[in-house]
């Protein structure tokens, strides 16, 4: 049976649900689908910083209203993944490196404390979630799944949280996530995929050898090595071919 990459599960704030009729869920249904098809777009190396998003493109694709489109691009701004530009449109950001800097350094700082911390706290359970995450990751670092292993390597930052169980520092680290995603995951070389999959493993010895000085001295290491490795491919896809649903 041939292997499937997994959904990318980044966290994000929750928002407010709005109180509304059939209609309205509908728009917010359709908003999301938008949204997320953008989000992962942009996650997977499918849409590169400075792709000029076109409203009624997008709206053709997903057979919707700008207006619905609007919202979905409005959506995507707060998250800072694109920009809005007055008089030109909707673009993927393309972050600077001061801001890709201080990013990295945030992450470094929260990260480090968080292994440190899962060291006495983390479970036979989570312990075990993670090997086999990192048997996906390294299935996928092996077969050249750019998009898969993207997701995964992501994701393994994400199950250190989770197993925090601290919905504020979720919260951060969504921000954190998403924000990192333009600057490293879309710019990974195979090379760097293969040192940050053998660098998750050495990670994950720490925190089962329970060595919260080992675990936080790698986890900076793997943050800065992430950052030194980054290469922009730059490239431009048709936005059907990027976006239309399956």
């Amino acid at each position: 049976m041939a292997s499937r990459s997994p959904s990318l599960k980044v966290i994000r704030p929750t928002r407010p649900r709005r109180v509304g009729g059939a209609g309205t869920a509908d728009v917010q249904t359709t908003t999301q689908r938008i949204v997320d098809a953008v989000s992962a777009a942009i996650v997977e190396r499918r849409l590169m910083p400075g792709t000029k998003l076109a409203e009624q493109r997008i709206a053709d694709i997903f057979k919707v209203s700008r207006t619905v489109v609007r919202q979905a691009l409005n959506q995507l701004s707060r998250d800072r993944l694109i920009v809005l530009e007055p008089g030109r449109g909707a673009f993927v950001r393309q972050p600077s490196a001061e801001e890709a800097r201080q990013v990295f350094e945030a992450r470094a700082l929260v990260e480090a404390a968080m292994v440190r911390t899962l060291c006495s706290r983390i479970t036979e359970v989570q312990m075990a979630r993670l090997r086999a995450h990192l048997a996906d990751e390294a299935a996928a670092v092996a077969r050249t799944d750019v998009p898969g292993r993207t997701r995964l390597l992501a994701d393994f930052h994400v199950l250190l949280a989770e197993a925090m169980g601290n919905t504020v520092l979720a919260e951060v680290m969504g921000e954190l996530l998403s924000r990192s995603s333009l600057v490293s995951l879309m710019m990974q070389s195979a090379h760097s995929a293969e040192e940050s999959h053998a660098e998750h493993v050495a990670i994950v010895e720490a925190l089962a050898r329970r060595d919260a000085r080992a675990a936080a001295k790698l986890m900076t290491s793997h943050i800065g090595n992430v950052e030194r490795n980054l290469h922009q491919h730059p490239r431009t896809g048709d936005l059907r071919a990027v976006l239309e649903p399956v």
